[in-house]
């Protein structure tokens, strides 16, 4: 089968398409023939040695944990799916899926049947960044109606579905984004979108319950500022870059909460969020797709941090 390898960490020219062994699925295990591959953040920066390399430990290997496609092969003991099933999933995160492949092997359990309203190359935008939205609000946070939720970077891959599952949850949703996304995210379901770039959101923003922080302390002490916003007592979810002692203290000073974050796989919940995209209550937005033999121009897209929504691989038509 077709595979993205890579063999050293490095630059987006380190992904070349190449030829690997097709797996077989083990017991409980089901072969997907991959259709599409979304792309996520943590793929460049695993790529480039950070993110979840350290999990993966050296190359070779392959990327990618977004699948949509359909049920190929069944494991023994596998009673949850069939041959011929189309399903989307995150399998194996954090550990090495391979899903810029034409095939991907994982546990029938950490798959769900695919939105029937939609086709492969939405699909596979979907699980990685719905699940960190999903669970980061309702498993760590557990946001109940009336609650302000803020959600920073509201206008990228997890970030504009973080916002649409806070409405459905009841929240009051407020989002930072630039000023070009303001229409749209308003669409979306959000009741305030502040433009980071022209005003200090903390200068703009009260009174918060809960902060999905998908930006982190990196760029520009975001992590750390966004304590500010917060009510005593209030949570902030840090998702790309954790808790740090420095944040943690700084917390405990004002009176707030921080967690740290990890997605984790789950069937369920995307048999969920696969009910209210099918209902038309969470829309999935895909700026652009990419065939599987640009793989590295794919990245270069993302790594400019300047997209709408999610980028896809296009695997197989």
């Amino acid at each position: 089968m077709r595979a993205v390898v890579q063999h050293a960490f490095g630059g987006p020219d380190v992904l070349s398409v190449q030829e690997v062994p097709r797996p077989e699925p083990l017991p409980t295990e089901v072969r997907v023939k991959v259709h599409a591959a979304g792309i996520n953040p943590v793929d460049w920066k695993t790529r480039a040695g950070g993110g979840m390399a350290g999990v993966l430990g050296e190359p070779p290997f392959v990327l990618g944990w977004d699948v949509s496609g359909v049920v190929e092969k069944v494991g023994f003991g596998v009673t949850t799916l069939r041959e011929g099933d189309e399903v989307y999933g995150m399998p194996w995160f954090p550990r090495e899926a391979g899903g810029y492949a034409e095939y991907v092997t994982a546990p029938a359990r950490q798959f769900a049947r695919k939105p029937s309203s939609i086709g492969h190359e939405q699909a596979a935008a979907v699980p990685l960044a719905a699940l960190t939205a999903w669970q980061a609000l309702v498993d760590t946070a557990h946001v109940t109606p009336g609650q302000r939720v803020l959600v920073h970077a509201a206008a990228g891959g997890v970030g504009h579905l973080a916002v649409q599952f806070a409405k459905h949850l009841g929240a009051h949703v407020i989002g930072t984004a630039r000023a070009g996304g303001h229409d749209w995210l308003t669409k979306l379901g959000a009741d305030e979108v502040v433009d980071y770039t022209a005003v200090r959101f903390e200068d703009a923003i009260s009174g918060v319950d809960v902060v999905i922080d998908l930006v982190g302390d990196a760029h520009d002490n975001t992590s750390t500022r966004s304590l500010e916003v917060l009510r005593p007592d209030g949570l902030l979810v840090a998702v790309p870059s954790g808790m740090s002692p420095g944040l943690t203290a700084a917390a405990e000073a004002k009176g707030v909460r921080v967690s740290p974050f990890l997605v984790e796989p789950d069937g369920p919940a995307l048999t969920r969020i696969a009910e209210l995209i099918d209902a038309g209550e969470v829309a999935v937005e895909v700026e652009e797709t990419f065939p599987l033999e640009e793989v590295a121009a794919a990245h270069i897209r993302g790594e400019s941090n300047r997209t709408r929504g999610k980028l896809v691989l296009r695997v197989t038509s």
